[in-house]
């Protein structure tokens, strides 16, 4: 797939919107080709010095002049400020590509014009090392080959799995918001590290590089967890004794929680804010 004729365009340059342009910089497409809006001039300096030769520009028409991909990488919160600005400007040739948790398709619709090619898509920040984890969900004017067009442009930064819309706050809950998850268990990890008489150095490195690990081992060959962990834990050894500490500790309950919590907390930022009397 051809991409030297793409332009994108970032409303909203924040972390997620740097990861994704630096990952696509990368592989597929020149910074030149990238343009980025925020009303924010020290988010504007920050994504420029990010990525070397995108475009930066004072207001959201400008950035999405000429573009084929336009990316809301705004907060929820903020979304609808952002859709009323760039809706008199949307092209039925652009594909607008929402990355806001909660926002759903029928209410981006709601505000942009009718027939918009709009997908919905949920990274995550490990996109910013190329290993992200992306759910994504086309709408009703979407065509096939802009599902595939930004498909492809995803995998320029981690994996991407097609999931039906109602899901994608389960995607938040799991992949989107679960580095937080993971960054903590690895500072724990390190921490009874430190407890045992390592140095903080040596502990983090050491449980960093363990998670990463075994998540590219389970990747790789296709077990399943419970498999891969059975076989490491010998009868009466060490690991089933620190499996027993977890399990005594909640740790299978605490994560579902979290991601339980997550989602139900993106399907919240996904409703309209009532207005005020």
């Amino acid at each position: 797939m051809q991409f030297q004729t793409h332009r994108i365009a970032f409303i909203g340059t924040g972390q997620m919107a740097t990861a994704l342009a630096q990952g696509f910089a990368r592989d597929l497409v020149s910074a030149a080709q990238i343009a980025g809006f925020d009303p924010l001039p020290a988010a504007r300096e920050r994504f420029a010095a990010a990525v070397p030769g995108v475009v930066t520009e004072q207001q959201p028409a400008a950035a999405t002049n000429g573009a084929t991909i336009v990316i809301l990488a705004v907060k929820p919160q903020v979304m609808d400020e952002a859709l009323s600005q760039i809706a008199p400007v949307i092209r039925p040739t652009q594909i607008v590509v929402s990355v806001a948790a909660g926002i759903t398709l029928e209410r981006l619709s709601g505000v942009l014009p009718a027939g918009t090619r709009l997908i919905r898509v949920m990274p995550n920040t490990p996109c910013l090392v190329g290993l992200g984890a992306c759910g994504i969900s086309a709408g009703k004017s979407a065509l096939p080959d802009d599902m595939a067009l930004i498909t492809t442009l995803l995998e320029t930064v981690g994996i991407v799995e097609a999931v039906p819309e109602n899901l994608l706050d389960a995607v938040t809950g799991l992949s989107g918001s679960g580095p937080a998850y993971v960054f903590q268990m690895i500072e724990a990890l390190s921490d009874g590290g430190v407890r045992m008489g390592l140095s903080r150095v040596v502990a983090t490195r050491l449980a960093a590089q363990t998670l990463a690990g075994a998540a590219t081992m389970l990747l790789q060959t296709g077990q399943h967890p419970g498999e891969l962990k059975d076989a490491v834990t010998s009868p009466g050894g060490t690991t089933i004794a620190g499996l027993h500490a977890l399990e005594c500790g909640g740790l299978r309950a605490a994560l579902m929680n979290a991601v339980q919590a997550a989602t139900l907390r993106s399907q919240e930022l996904g409703r309209p804010v009532p207005p005020r009397n």
